[in-house]
Order: structure tokens, then sequence, then C-alpha cells
């Protein structure tokens, strides 16, 4: 079956999740999770989930957990915590709950950013799989980041990856 095929058994909206991983920011000034979910829902998808959190392991995996069990997800995007200090965790906290990888985003994120910002792209880390039904994407708090990330590969992709889950 094609992409075009997929694209027609595709959910006509996508049910969508934001996190921003953060100890420093609040709903007020997420810049980045804001942005994600007017994107969202400029691009017709509901966003169904929205929060802060701390950058604390145990709390981000109960956070997508929960919000994907209360929420009946398509797509769930993290915004944070995926450098490369000690404290940036949001990777490390999903990866072990992802039954599938999607390791080309993190190779294509990587490809794009270096494109943008040469070298520094190795400070930069993304990660994407699938938890359940739902596509769960890692990228950087930068606004630029999540631009790059959700103009670039997540929003032209995801009725495409919903159909398959």
């Amino acid at each position: 079956m094609g992409k075009k095929q997929h694209l027609h058994n595709a959910p006509e909206i996508i049910h969508t999740g934001i996190i921003t991983v953060s100890s420093s920011r609040s709903e007020k000034d997420d810049k980045s999770g804001q942005w994600i979910k007017k994107q969202a829902e400029k691009e017709g998808h509901r966003v169904a989930v929205y929060r802060v959190i701390a950058d604390n392991s145990r709390i981000i995996a109960k956070a997508v957990s929960d919000s994907i069990g209360e929420h009946d997800l398509h797509a769930m995007i993290l915004t944070g915590g995926t450098g490369i200090s000690s404290a940036d965790v949001t990777i490390e906290a999903l990866q072990p709950m992802f039954s599938k990888k999607m390791g080309a985003f993190a190779t294509l994120f990587t490809q794009l950013s270096f494109e943008r910002i040469d070298s520094a792209a190795l400070l930069s880390r993304a990660a994407a799989g699938i938890i359940g039904k739902t596509a769960v994407f890692c990228i950087p708090g930068s606004i630029n980041a999540c631009k790059l990330a959700c103009k670039e590969l997540i929003f032209p992709e995801i009725k495409h990856i919903a159909a398959h889950l």
C-alpha cells in the first residue's frame, strides 16, 4: 500500500499531546510549547493535552503514559530536556517505553540542524518512537528547533504515521 492509500485511511484530525519539559518554564513563558500548540491547531489537529513538567525521568514517563492512556492520542510531542547535560533526561525516560524506534527522525533532524547551525548540531538530540498506538517525538526546547522539527518532519508526515498505527 502506497502513501496515497495510507493517507486515505488516516484519521482526518490528529489527536495530539504537547509536553514541555523544563524546570524553569511555566505555561505563561513557554514559547516553544505554545508555538507547537498553535501550529498543530493551525494544521487542523486537536490538542488534547498541553502541559509543562519538570526535568525528571519518572515525571516525564508518567506524564506521557497518563496522557496517552487518558486521551487516545495519535501523536505526542515533547520539547525540552534533550540536550547533553545531566539534567536532560527526556529521551532516556522515554526510549525504554518505545515498542519501535523511528531512528530516521533523529538522523533527519540532525541533518537539517547541521544545515542551519553547523557543528553546534552535535549538542542537539532528538528521538521518536511508538508507545502503544501513539507516535512520540522528543525535540529540543529552542523555538527554532521546534519549528524545524514540526514544519519539516512531524506535521508533513503525522497523518501517514497515524495511518500505520
